[in-house]
């Protein structure tokens, strides 16, 4: 799946590609930097900047829209609403007792452990199943994003550095 997505951005600049990566919830910075790094040769802290702008841009917009949508789709049914059903609930299940356990010095972390399943796209959307407003949630959120990049250009470079 990463190569399809690696392939479809190959006729983008390398920053823009870098960017749109980032944008993707499969990838976020856990495709961008790397693939940044390794494929497009950018410096790793330009590679950072973009990729951690680029997962912020959607993960914004699910934070300030998700309640608007939420309203329109629940009158709705079909594939739509089924499938924003279920990320909530997955979304639910993923985060509960962090949450729980930790409020939201618990969401940064959960977005800024870079493995599988965790994540800023998640991440907003256990924002949104659990109340938190926009205003307490966003920088929350853009930390973990920060927290998540860090890790995974230090993983990245580190890698760089042993082979």
């Amino acid at each position: 799946m990463f190569q399809n997505l690696i392939h479809f951005f190959a006729n983008f600049p390398p920053e823009v590609a870098t960017f749109l990566m980032a944008m993707t919830p499969v990838g976020e910075v856990r495709l961008s930097i790397p693939v940044g790094i390794f494929a497009y040769h950018l410096r790793p802290i330009e590679t950072l900047l973009i990729s951690i702008l680029g997962n912020f841009l959607p993960v914004l917009l699910i934070l300030v829209l998700a309640d608007k949508f939420h309203a329109w789709v629940s009158k709705k049914s079909g594939v739509l609403a089924s499938g924003w059903i279920k990320a909530l609930n997955r979304a639910q299940e993923k985060f509960a007792g962090d949450y729980k356990k930790y409020g939201l010095i618990g969401l940064m972390i959960f977005i800024g452990i870079p493995i599988p399943g965790t994540g800023a796209y998640t991440g907003a959307l256990a924002a949104f199943v659990f109340g938190i407003p926009f205003k307490n949630s966003w920088p929350y959120v853009l930390a973990g994003i920060v927290i998540s990049g860090i890790l995974t250009l230090l993983i990245t470079v580190g890698a760089d550095k042993m082979f």
